[in-house]
């Protein structure tokens, strides 16, 4: 609500007029700024019928800065006649006053000045008329003074081009009486009360009209969750990579893919009721590649390719069984599941992200390499790798990234190069190494947006996955 006495006042200007006034002839009589009259207006259009305003625009002249100064002191080519002494003055020296450059040019042009070039203390200005009348700065100061319609067109735009005015538009309200003028304000009342019905005073009471076009307020909805900005950006990254996003449409599996086939012992916890999902309708299933099949029950059960068999090994559900090798670069994200019991940082599903390259001769080094490029693609670029052990992997490396909000290195992943008794009974030629890297989707986006206790919020690190009974998993019962 605009101030309630200049309102008033305003109220009082309209009554006393048959036509109208002008918003801006207001704010010039009474010395307040426009807007304050403009705010005026609104407060009483608000109310109601109580006075009509009309916008106007309007165009008028003002002075620039540059302007004000000529207005004030001379023009420029004046203050140069006014600088010159009855011996003249060196060019150079005029030169380096201020007003000098743009005085000289048109001092010559008016024949005020004339410049000896031939003198012999090189060349030197000297006046050539003794009064003048600066009729730049006359012009000036009738625009000053609010009379810029004693100027013809042509003298206002010659000094618009010397940028001494501007030609500003200016939106005013033409005010007059609306059909329930009143000097005395008011106020309406925006809400019918219980009480008012009950009492009957609404009858007596003046309301607000309603606006039945205005908009309602912007529902705060249709943001994506945190971990779906994240989910895209890692999506991005690894298709700028040249990985290629693995179908993740099951949710749930067979043991054999998920246990048996990455050479992980039938006695590993990951396998016992309390960490796995178990159906029990279908309880088992049984189409698997037959020959692939029982290369892996051998190395579970005699071992192979250097090892006793039972070795633990616990990994993303990737398989590389395929009849012709070729070198590859595979990503998946999607959720995975764990039989947990649910409390502050332990959940029964979380996501899981996975990197795998496959091909002859890498080593640990393009490991690191190509986790450095994926991390600080993601804007986490202080990065620790500390030597671990994992029975599906070896050499292994925990992954680590300094949190700015906890001042501390906060584990991010696990990585490794894959055991050759996993790889090789999948029919894979010597000399391919994988390597791999995962993580959980919700450590990173916590270390990107500052969420403190973000440890154990993963907990296990593990990837279970709702599985199916397998034939492979009873060889030791």
């Amino acid at each position: 609500m605009a101030d309630t006495g200049l309102v008033e006042t305003l109220l009082q200007r309209v009554e006393k007029v048959d036509g109208g006034l002008d918003s801006q002839d207001v704010a010039t009589s009474l010395g307040v700024d426009h807007q304050a009259i403009v705010g005026a207006v609104k407060s009483l259009q608000a109310l109601g019928d109580v006075i009509s305003a009309e916008q106007r625009s309007s165009k008028h002249w003002e002075l620039t800065g540059e302007g004000c100064e000529i207005a004030e002191q001379g023009s420029h080519e004046a203050r140069v006649v006014s600088s010159i002494p009855e011996e003249g003055m060196p060019q150079s020296q005029l030169m380096k006053l201020a007003f000098g450059k743009v005085g000289f040019s048109k001092a010559m042009s008016n024949k005020w000045i004339r410049l000896d070039k031939g003198h012999e203390g090189g060349p030197r200005i000297f006046k050539t008329v003794e009064r003048l009348e600066d009729l730049v700065r006359d012009k000036l100061l009738l625009v000053q003074k609010g009379q810029a319609s004693q100027l013809e067109e042509k003298e206002k735009n010659e000094l618009k081009k010397r940028k001494l005015l501007s030609e500003v538009t200016v939106k005013s309200y033409w005010i007059t009486k609306g059909s329930c003028f009143s000097t005395t304000i008011t106020k309406q009342e925006t809400e019918l009360t219980p009480e008012m019905i009950a009492s009957g005073s609404w009858k007596e009471k003046k309301f607000k009209p309603y606006n039945f076009e205005a908009m309602g307020v912007a529902l705060d909805c249709g943001h994506l969750h945190p971990l779906m900005k994240v989910r895209t950006q890692f999506r991005q990254i690894f298709l700028e990579m040249g990985f290629t996003e693995m179908p993740t449409n099951n949710f749930i599996e067979s043991s054999f893919w998920n246990f048996d086939s990455l050479f992980q012992p039938q006695q590993h916890p990951a396998r016992d009721q309390h960490d796995t999902f178990f159906l029990s309708d279908p309880a088992q299933a049984h189409e698997f590649p037959q020959d692939y099949l029982e290369r892996v029950r051998k190395v579970h059960s005699e071992g192979g390719f250097g090892s006793q068999g039972n070795s633990s090994v616990t990994i993303s559900n990737v398989s590389f069984y395929q009849e012709k090798f070729t070198p590859v670069k595979y990503f998946s994200i999607d959720r995975v599941f764990r039989n947990e019991t649910l409390d502050a940082t332990h959940l029964a599903e979380f996501h899981q992200i996975e990197g795998v390259v496959a091909d002859f001769g890498l080593t640990l080094g393009d490991l690191m390499g190509i986790l450095h490029q994926f991390f600080n693609k993601l804007g986490i670029t202080k990065l620790r790798f500390k030597p671990a052990y994992n029975p599906y992997t070896e050499p292994s490396m925990e992954v680590f990234s300094y949190h700015e909000g906890l001042k501390k290195w906060v584990e991010v992943g696990n990585s490794g190069m894959f055991r050759p008794e996993m790889l090789l009974p999948m029919g894979l030629p010597e000399g391919v190494t994988v390597i791999a890297w995962g993580l959980s989707l919700e450590r990173p986006t916590m270390i990107k947006y500052g969420i403190n206790n973000i440890r154990e919020l993963v907990g296990h690190k593990v990837n279970l996955q709702m599985v199916y009974d397998s034939p492979v998993c009873r060889l030791d019962s």
